[in-house]
């Protein structure tokens, strides 16, 4: 384009504002439209990680929930239980729970749903225990739609009968939901964006399972989305199964903290942590323990410890997930002898004493 004078005065001190206008608005705008956050660097993690007591928790629902559902919805949440079941954490040693939040709580009594979680995390702090929430999540193990209101008994013997998805899986499907998705999302993250009380986000647990056909394109979009908040915590999301697919990889890489979960023995362990630690990055294990292959406390926890690898067992108190059963245990089915997962009995003593003095000692000692 050609420079051109402005030779009326008049007209000149027309386009001298103009132009003063222009740049106060480019000012302004610069100002208050933000830029979406980045992934941290490894620089930041590492120095966040190094700052951080080494992770020796558990997974988390109380003993009388079956799901999520009836763990967060205002009709059933349990604080009383929630307070003296995280206080046998904390006698164990632990100093972090990973719970799994669902959307269907939130789209039908959001605010409620929300107070519920602060008061979940007031209890846990006043145990000296911080908390990983998980936003997503394909498993579902009952077949049945995630719903509120009362939720079905657990199916005496079976493994978990009564576990549904976050959020059901027909709008991890349909692209035209996804917006709800981003809603749910973002009011959850911007809610506690600040909280000192949380110490990560993960973002999707098990994306793909249970046959929910998952687009890349949306586990793409949920961590964009948590990027647009920038919460003061890292962001995470776990490979589970073929630690080289697409989805795995596309966890692995736009994590700030690398997780995974390992039900596996401790040479396979190992191997997940050599391809967690790639990266460069911290990583933590969000998912373990299944006695019966071998993945225990006597052979994962040193592997652990030597690795500087955070970690959450599954389960603490057995109750309605009855998640002491394996995997694929048929109705009627009789209580095992060795336990699937799960640390304590429902009266509060130890599945095995010398696995809570286990946990004492790699946490550096009960509280």
């Amino acid at each position: 384009m050609k420079n051109f004078k402005v030779k009326n005065t008049g007209m000149r001190i027309i386009a001298n504002k103009i132009c003063m206008l222009l740049t106060a608005v480019t000012i302004c705008l610069q100002i208050t439209i933000p830029v979406a956050a980045q992934q941290w660097t490894e620089d930041k993690i590492n120095t966040w990680y190094a700052r951080q007591n080494t992770v020796i928790g558990c997974n988390f629902l109380p003993s009388t929930a079956v799901n999520d559902i009836e763990m967060w919805q205002n009709e059933t949440f349990d604080l009383p239980t929630i307070d003296r079941e995280l206080g046998l954490a904390e006698e164990w040693g632990i100093n972090s729970v990973r719970v799994f939040l669902n959307y269907t709580v939130w789209k039908a009594e959001a605010e409620k749903f929300k107070s519920n979680f602060k008061q979940f995390l007031d209890v846990a702090d006043r145990h000296g225990i911080n908390v990983m929430p998980i936003l997503f999540d394909d498993c579902n193990f009952s077949g049945n739609i995630a719903k509120t209101g009362k939720q079905n008994d657990p199916v005496p013997g079976i493994h978990n009968s009564g576990w549904v998805s976050s959020p059901p899986a027909a709008m991890i499907r349909d692209e035209s939901q996804w917006h709800r998705l981003k809603e749910y999302e973002q009011d959850m993250l911007r809610t506690f964006a600040a909280d000192r009380r949380i110490i990560i986000w993960d973002l999707y647990n098990e994306p793909g399972n249970s046959g929910s056909k998952i687009k890349p394109q949306l586990l793409a979009n949920i961590f964009a989305w948590a990027r647009a908040v920038n919460p003061d915590q890292p962001l995470t999301a776990g490979a589970y199964d073929n630690f080289e697919d697409e989805l795995s990889l596309l966890m692995r890489d736009s994590s700030d903290i690398v997780s995974f979960h390992s039900y596996s023995d401790a040479s396979e362990t190992a191997n997940r942590i050599l391809w967690a630690h790639a990266t460069g990055r911290p990583a933590v294990c969000t998912e373990w323990l299944h006695r019966q292959s071998g993945n225990t406390l006597e052979n994962i926890l040193p592997i652990f410890r030597e690795t500087d690898i955070g970690c959450y067992s599954w389960g603490l108190v057995a109750g309605r997930t009855q998640t002491y059963f394996y995997w694929g245990s048929k109705k009627g089915s009789p209580a095992p002898e060795i336990w699937q997962h799960d640390l304590i009995r429902a009266d509060g003593t130890p599945y095995s004493e010398s696995e809570r003095l286990l946990f004492i000692q790699y946490s550096g000692g009960s509280k």
